[in-house]
């Protein structure tokens, strides 16, 4: 309803200069999902918004929702500052290929608790260990995050005949792996990544596993295979980096 004031938690997914003073960004919400808004006059020096939200910033805002689909940002208090991440390239990189991939597969207006919680525990993660800035910690991040949008891949039996043993392939149509008898044209998962899998959805984030350059190649086609076929998601696109 336009002239409705909100106020919650969100995460800056990223944000970009507008005008001569403003800023457009967009962040992901535990109530309204990912949203757009636009901060007038927040480039001003005496701007009280200023560099609370930058991409990255977890702040509590006070959004006023009008008639376009842009909210304004009418106030924001920093909630945690992430200064290690900030200091750390590689944690930095990390961090904003995260932000890149919610904001690809979030939509506006569908509350996103899950998806708030698995990114603040990302960020805290590489904060508190910028040395956990690790292809693992990444793929483990993208795995968690589509099954916080409902997509959980069948990991443990054949998505086509139900066979738990020589599990070879991947089918990202069917949702899971596939059997060498029904593996076609689905491309290759050798065990080292669909162990790794397997691990990363059970575990915390913070214990992510490690995995090598061929099985991380392997879950990251099977990633945006998923992505692709079950969200219309192409995360090809930009991968930030």
């Amino acid at each position: 309803m336009a002239g409705t004031r909100v106020s919650t938690e969100a995460v800056v997914l990223r944000s970009m200069r507008y005008g001569e003073a403003d800023r457009i960004l967009h962040a992901i919400t535990p109530e309204l999902g990912r949203i757009g808004a636009i901060a007038r006059g927040a480039r001003r020096p005496k701007s009280k918004l200023g560099g609370r939200l930058e991409p990255l910033a977890v702040v509590r805002v006070e959004l006023l929702r009008g008639r376009s689909d842009l909210m304004t940002v009418v106030g924001a208090d920093t909630v945690v500052v992430h200064h290690r991440i900030l200091t750390s390239h590689a944690a930095l990189t990390h961090a904003q290929r995260a932000c890149h991939v919610v904001d690809r597969t979030c939509v506006p207006d569908e509350p996103s608790e899950r998806v708030h919680g698995l990114l603040r525990t990302l960020l805290a993660v590489l904060d508190a260990r910028p040395e956990r800035a690790t292809e693992g910690l990444q793929l483990a991040f993208r795995l968690k995050l589509l099954y916080a949008l409902g997509l959980q891949p069948a990991l443990g039996s054949c998505v086509r005949c139900g066979r738990a043993e020589d599990l070879v392939g991947f089918d990202a149509a069917q949702g899971g792996v596939v059997c060498a008898s029904c593996q076609g044209d689905a491309p290759t998962v050798e065990p080292a990544a669909l162990a790794f899998m397997v691990a990363a959805l059970g575990a915390p984030l913070a214990d992510a596993p490690d995995l090598g350059e061929r099985p991380a190649r392997q879950v990251h086609r099977a990633i945006e295979a998923l992505a692709h076929h079950h969200l219309g998601v192409d995360l090809r696109a930009r991968d930030a980096a």
